[in-house]
């Protein structure tokens, strides 16, 4: 099936209007031999008279008519479409798709969202919880927009992904979480190479795993939860002890008698920000970026 230019309807609207194909042309600001000439090779390739030309002027056949007659749709469609675009470039209208880790959830995430809602109140905003790779898996599919994740340093992750981008927004330092106080400013994992641990999602466990073998052996993890309170309760407990990033502590209630004592920088995990190549050319997520960045100041 042939498609139809809108530019041949609004020369077929133009024509109706004007008489003439002269006319027409000037109206539109062309010249007549350029109209004359797309008239007759749009009627060639539709297979259809647009046009009937006389001595005093031009009107349109019959299929010209029913064609014309679609133009102002056609122009009413287009300039919707304009002003949508439009709106959604000065972020009037839009959508952006969050996903992130837990602990970010009660501390990276809401001033990401306010920020959004005060900067661009027109764009909508929507956010799921997912461990790192599955918000990313999810930022894969398309399924979200902007996915805050986490990586650490000891961990050999998988190569990049060429279809994805990544920008580091900052640390969140580890403590060393025990039901007893540690000697010195920065707490030795190897004091502990005895110790019951308490593992949490598979890539923090992974990161667990590393950590210990770096300061020569193998943790007895015995315990496994995601849920940082959790983990202090099983500490109170005199159950475990465990790594814990900063951002969980922060919104965890440690009860008297649970320590928090920081480890080496080293074992900082690196938090992230990734969306699909190319996204940060969309203005929603653009400003999505900037919400981000803005909210690193509670990273270390």
């Amino acid at each position: 099936m042939e498609t139809i230019d809108p530019q041949l309807l609004r020369i077929l609207l133009a024509v109706r209007d004007a008489g003439s194909i002269s006319r027409a042309a000037a109206t539109l600001g062309y010249s007549q031999p350029a109209v004359s000439q797309l008239l007759v090779r749009a009627e060639q390739r539709l297979g259809h008279d647009l046009v009937l030309r006389g001595g005093r002027g031009a009107t349109l056949t019959e299929s010209g008519r029913v064609l014309a007659d679609h133009a102002l749709h056609v122009e009413a469609a287009l300039a919707a479409a304009r002003e949508d675009l439009d709106a959604v470039g000065g972020l009037a209208r839009g959508r952006v798709r969050f996903a992130g880790f837990p602990s970010a959830s009660s501390t990276l995430v809401p001033p990401v969202l306010a920020a959004m809602a005060a900067s661009s109140p027109g764009v909508a905003t929507s956010y799921v919880e997912a461990e790192p790779p599955e918000a990313i898996e999810l930022v894969r599919r398309g399924e979200v927009d902007v996915a805050l994740t986490f990586s650490h340093a000891l961990q050999d992750d998988t190569g990049a992904d060429p279809t994805l981008t990544t920008e580091g927004i900052g640390r969140d330092p580890l403590a060393l979480v025990t039901p007893t106080v540690v000697s010195g400013a920065v707490a030795d994992l190897s004091a502990f190479r005895d110790a019951r641990w308490i593992g949490g999602c598979p890539r923090c466990r992974g990161h667990l795993l590393a950590s210990c073998a770096a300061s020569g052996f193998t943790p007895d993890i015995v315990l496994e939860t995601d849920n940082a309170a959790a983990v202090v309760g099983l500490v109170a407990a005199g159950l475990g002890v465990a790594l814990l990033p900063r951002l969980a502590l922060t919104t965890t209630v440690v009860p008297p008698g649970v320590h928090a004592t920081p480890v080496g920088d080293e074992l900082a995990r690196r938090v992230e920000v990734v969306v699909a190549r190319g996204a940060g050319r969309v203005p929603s997520v653009r400003a999505a970026l900037a919400a981000v960045r803005g909210a690193a100041h509670l990273l270390g």
